[in-house]
């Protein structure tokens, strides 16, 4: 494998750049599947689309332990020199996401059913919900599989790889929405049908780029890929515990963000979807800001990966300077044109209204849950499943009693709590420091020195 890159901040801004320029891409997708409903001035049609949007969300990314754990995993085993296994992680992750893709695929029908009935839309904003979710989960199998080639290339610090996937499938998606809504008039079903079609542009070239890094190609990946490694029983359940904890703290997280868009839906179709558009802020920041939590996971997998509590210690400094710049920045330009913003994604008055009312508290999001991202990046490159756990799931928690508590305060108390969720979640993972602190301290066990990847969540 390749030796340890250079560690400084001209090196780490290389490496986030092209992270941060795809990442911004994936809100501009959702900017524009709001724009394309929003502008044509159907009020019930964007909040179909922002629920069914955070039900397709919490679906789909509850599989997003193939970017996260992958990432983690592959960035260990490279520090390690384990050229192997880096392959073989990426074979299995790829099985297992296709696998459970078309799981959901065949399931799409009672999983929108039973998701709707538990959401708290009318009778018009769950029609146009339905069918924005029929679009989606045509896409499943290869949205799954894309999501390990993602963390398999960010594991191995090939941001511009990644940035290259993610580009074409976003600009895909933005030509396909505008064509399916405003020219084949497909409403609410063309944006999600526009999404599961890029989605599987993106699967075909994924299989391409990984096959280059590789290699030889795809197919000469699997040929040298022994059977012995690609089903090695410890690595197997290594790979599941870390993706069952991450799996869980996922489910928390997007429990959390499917509780606060259903806050908005008890208030009305105008506040849901002013809080949709509102959302889009709150998207930008954290695919913007996950650029230097991304590269954080890299960096720290590999210092992890070669016991290196110094070289850890660094990455973590040095990636967080950037993360609290980059919130800074951005909270600056939402609070100065976010009214711009609000009036450029709807044309409703009722729902222009609420936004500009509730844009500080969207425009505060950068700043306040910069340390918890962060955060994230650390845990999940050190594959600290329990930590990422107990915390996501301890915040969700907290954030719902919190929500109940301030009910009688309407939408701010949607957004106090909202944004209190942030300071709990990085609260929860900061108390787990130490006892990564004082692994990193300890010498590796005989049994794990010769693998390259360390015990989970030991202190």
């Amino acid at each position: 494998m390749n030796p340890p890159r250079p560690l400084n901040r001209p090196a780490v801004f290389a490496q986030a750049w092209p992270i941060m320029l795809g990442q911004a891409s994936v809100p501009l997708v959702g900017i524009v599947d709001t724009a394309v409903i929003g502008r044509t001035g159907d009020a019930v049609g964007l909040a179909g689309v922002a629920l069914g949007a955070t039900v397709v969300t919490l679906v789909f990314w509850t599989f997003g332990f193939l970017r996260m754990g992958m990432t983690g995993l592959t960035a260990q085993a490279s520090g390690s020199n384990n050229r192997q296994e880096v392959e073989a992680l990426l074979l299995r992750a790829l099985v297992v996401g296709f696998g459970f893709g078309l799981v959901l695929l065949a399931l799409n029908w009672p999983i929108t059913r039973a998701a709707l009935a538990i959401m708290s839309g009318s009778d018009g904003v769950d029609a146009s919900a339905s069918g924005y979710m029929q679009g989606r989960f045509i896409g499943a199998p290869a949205a799954l599989a894309v999501y390990a080639v993602n963390g398999w290339l960010l594991g191995l610090g090939r941001t511009r790889a990644a940035l290259t996937l993610q580009i074409v499938m976003n600009l895909a998606n933005i030509a396909l929405d505008v064509g399916f809504v405003w020219g084949l008039h497909l409403g609410a079903f063309g944006v999600g049908l526009g999404t599961a079609c890029a989605e599987w542009l993106a699967f075909a070239l994924g299989i391409l780029i990984v096959g280059r890094v590789a290699g030889g190609g795809i197919l000469a990946l699997v040929r040298r890929t022994p059977r012995a490694a690609l089903m090695d029983r410890e690595r197997l359940i290594e790979l599941f515990a870390v993706n069952r904890d991450i799996m869980i703290r996922t489910i928390a997280l997007l429990v959390l963000f499917t509780w606060f868009a259903n806050a908005g839906a008890r208030l009305g179709a105008a506040s849901l979807a002013a809080n949709h558009v509102l959302l889009q802020f709150v998207n930008f920041s954290a695919f913007v800001l996950d650029a230097f939590a991304f590269t954080a996971e890299e960096r720290v997998g590999q210092a992890v990966g070669q016991r290196d509590k110094a070289r850890f210690l660094r990455a973590a400094r040095l990636t967080a300077e950037f993360s609290a710049l980059s919130g800074l920045v951005l909270a600056l330009v939402f609070w100065l044109a976010g009214d711009l913003i609000i009036g450029a994604l709807t044309t409703d008055a009722d729902v222009r209204q609420l936004a500009r009312r509730f844009l500080p508290f969207a425009a505060l999001v950068p700043l306040v849950g910069m340390p918890s991202w962060m955060l994230d990046g650390v845990f999940i490159g050190a594959t600290r499943g329990k930590a990422l756990r107990v915390a996501g799931v301890g915040a969700t928690v907290l954030y719902i009693a919190l929500d109940w508590l301030l009910r009688p305060f309407g939408n701010w108390g949607v957004w106090i709590a909202f944004l209190t969720s942030y300071l709990l979640r990085a609260g929860g993972l900061a108390l787990y420091l130490p006892d990564l602190l004082q692994y990193l301290d300890s010498p590796p066990t005989p049994s794990r020195q010769h693998r390259g990847t360390p015990a989970r969540d030991q202190p």
